[in-house]
């Protein structure tokens, strides 16, 4: 049996505890991952703190080095890390190399960190007087991240925190370790120093030592809502910067005059995509007017011919949920929906496999209301519900009064509709003919309301700014000669 440990310092640095990480596709452990407390935690803080003492002071042009060296080195391991997400999450192939596409995008705009870093000048402010302004790294950063984006999700934090000249500790979910480690051992053959990069692995035991540690200056955090709203209050609680994004209930409306046939393929691909296990992916469609019997007609078709099988098959087009207790959540979601009025129209749970893979079918239910749980909870899994809506004025009410605001999406032909939903919708990543809206890197990742506690998203010009803080220098210079006069009051301009 395969123990993935830590990588503290460029070097394994083992631990007591162990949990074990499972195979979704057969059900059975793969590998057993060293669980970090304090102990661990403290002497990964304490290499990233060394490390810092020569990272923080290093040129724009080693770290742009060290950066597009590992880009080039994620594009010739990406089948590599393709094959551990698939196998440690469930995911297809092709699907897990979408995630590193997406994650190397970020590195990529780290890479040209120097034009991002570029600070301000004022000349002649005041008599023989300039200003001028720049931006110097935090310290010690921390990332704690969710299974379902084994790399995209810590791309979003520790590339844009390396760039921008800090030290990294990530604790990626322990039930997805692996694809962590191999980044480690990639930084390192970038030639990024020793201790700048380190993986700690762990559960709630090491998550609370990273957010009570005292040498770190801030903590990245992509999970539910309740745990960010957690982590948001325990690390600010020790003076730390957070980013602390959260859940999501994504809403898609579907007008009559769009392309039903292209809405309900995109819809089918963004609930069922990945398990639906995705922060974006759809999970409420709401078909307005006479849309609604035809599009759920076309869904059901589409969601029945899903191919569903292990990740490592080419003909399998969503692979299993990441766990037993998943699996039983997202079933026991259909079964609830239907005791409170609901309508199944695809019932996953009919699906059989073979084996004792964590896998079921995609779920389709109709009818539904904004009080039943299938609406109100996230269920975080293969299950499309629908709701119908008369109006789009009643479908942008019902997805405002919901308390996520993570992506919504809008199909339709309606230029003005679509001005009128993506200026009204309060919700931070709309889609437009589009149904999992996640931003390019150059711009920031981030929801409203439930979905973003407190207020810094990720990655992008905001990652700039979160992992950086900005210093103001005003200067004069005076001839040897010159007698200038100090003046008690407040100084002003001249």
């Amino acid at each position: 049996m395969q123990t993935i440990d830590h990588r503290i310092g460029g070097a394994p640095a083992g631990a007591g505890r162990a949990a074990p990480v499972y195979d979704p596709a057969t059900g059975q452990q793969r590998a057993a991952v060293l669980l970090a407390g304090k102990p661990e935690v403290d002497t990964a803080v304490a290499a990233a703190g060394k490390a810092f003492e020569t990272w923080g002071n290093s040129s724009l042009s080693q770290r742009s080095r060290v950066l597009f060296a590992f880009r080039e080195l994620l594009v010739r391991h990406e089948t590599d890390l393709a094959k551990i997400i698939s196998a440690e999450h469930g995911k297809v192939l092709d699907d897990a190399r979408g995630e590193i596409v997406r994650g190397r995008e970020v590195v990529e705009y780290a890479c040209g960190i120097a034009d991002a870093l570029k600070g301000g000048f004022s000349d002649q402010v005041s008599r023989d007087v300039d200003v001028l302004s720049f931006r110097q790294p935090l310290g010690v950063c921390a990332g704690i991240t969710p299974f379902n984006f084994p790399v995209m999700v810590p791309f979003w934090m520790h590339p844009m925190a390396i760039a921008t000249g800090n030290t990294f500790v990530l604790k990626p979910s322990e039930r997805v370790p692996s694809a962590s480690n191999l980044v480690a051992e990639l930084y390192a053959e970038a030639g990024l120093p020793d201790g700048v990069f380190n993986v700690v692995h762990g559960d709630k035991t090491a998550v609370d030592a990273i957010l009570e540690h005292p040498d770190i200056a801030a903590v990245s955090f992509v999970g539910s809502t309740p745990i960010a709203k957690y982590v948001h209050e325990r690390a600010t609680a020790t003076g730390k910067r957070v980013q602390a994004l959260g859940g999501a209930k994504n809403h898609a409306v579907v007008l009559p005059d769009a392309d039903l046939e292209f809405a309900a393929n995109h819809l089918t691909a963004a609930a069922f995509g990945s398990a639906g296990q995705r922060c974006m992916a759809i999970s409420v469609a709401v078909a307005v007017g006479e849309a609604a019997d035809a599009l759920v007609a076309t869904l059901a078709r589409k969601a029945r011919e899903v191919k569903v099988g292990p990740g490592d098959d080419p003909a399998s087009e969503m692979g299993p949920v990441i766990t037993a207790a998943a699996k039983e959540r997202v079933e026991n979601a259909v079964a609830t929906a239907a005791e409170q009025g609901a309508t199944v129209v695809v019932d996953g749970r009919e699906r059989r496999f073979d084996g004792d893979g964590f896998f079921t079918g995609p779920s389709l239910v109709d009818h539904v209301r904004p009080s039943m749980d299938v609406y109100r909870e996230e269920v975080f899994g293969p299950l499309l519900a629908v709701v119908r809506a008369a109006t789009l004025d009643e479908a942008i009410a019902l997805i405002n009064a919901n308390p996520y605001g993570n992506g919504t999406a809008l199909f339709t032909s309606s230029g003005e509709a679509a001005r009128r939903f993506q200026r009204e919708v309060r919700v931070g990543m709309v889609g437009v003919n589009v149904p999992i809206p996640v931003p390019m890197s150059y711009y920031s990742f981030g929801g409203w309301k439930d979905s973003l506690i407190g207020d810094s998203p990720i990655h992008g010009p905001e990652g700039v700014r979160f992992y950086t803080r900005p210093k103001v220098v005003t200067t004069r210079w005076p001839h040897v000669t010159q007698s200038v006069d100090a003046a008690f009051h407040f100084p002003t301009s001249s």
